[in-house]
């Protein structure tokens, strides 16, 4: 009976990951959240703490922010980002960003145009070594024909 009981729970509790997961870029609380596993606030937060090693609140802000990170990645502007994402302020957004991943928005998104470019210009020094090494290729060696003719040999 009690295996099924912590059964019954979890899977109440990942139904509320879900909802998050779903519904990230809207408005959303823990109350909303609560609710799609039908606890109070204060039994979910220790549930899903428990579950997921982090808050229902820091989980929604984890799932933003990398989300924004796929945005910023393709070039959106940071505004659009932060309100795609859910953000009310892009003040707000850019300090959290800034928190959660040490660089703020449009350096993140700076570095993510230099890598592009690198690796139009050297692509092979983005392949894993251990790939590399695999097909004989040379992690220093200019010579990219010999390694774009070996892609053909796939």
């Amino acid at each position: 009976m009690e295996q099924y009981e912590k059964r019954y729970l979890y899977k109440r509790v990942v139904q509320a990951k879900l909802f998050i997961d779903q519904h990230y870029a809207e408005h959303i609380d823990l109350n909303n959240i609560a609710d799609q596993a039908s606890f109070s606030k204060f039994h979910f937060i220790r549930l899903f703490k428990t579950i997921y090693g982090k808050t229902p609140h820091h989980y929604l802000t984890q799932v933003r922010i990398d989300q924004a990170q796929l945005l910023l990645m393709k070039a959106v502007s940071i505004s659009e980002v932060c309100f795609a994402v859910g953000f009310g302020s892009v003040t707000s957004f850019t300090g959290l960003f800034k928190k959660v991943v040490g660089v703020a928005p449009s350096t993140f998104q700076l570095h993510q145009k230099k890598r592009h470019e690198a690796m139009q210009v050297h692509p092979l020094r983005f392949v894993p070594n251990c790939f590399s090494e695999m097909h004989g290729w040379s992690k220093n060696s200019n010579s990219q024909e010999m390694a774009l003719s070996s892609f053909t040999h796939f």
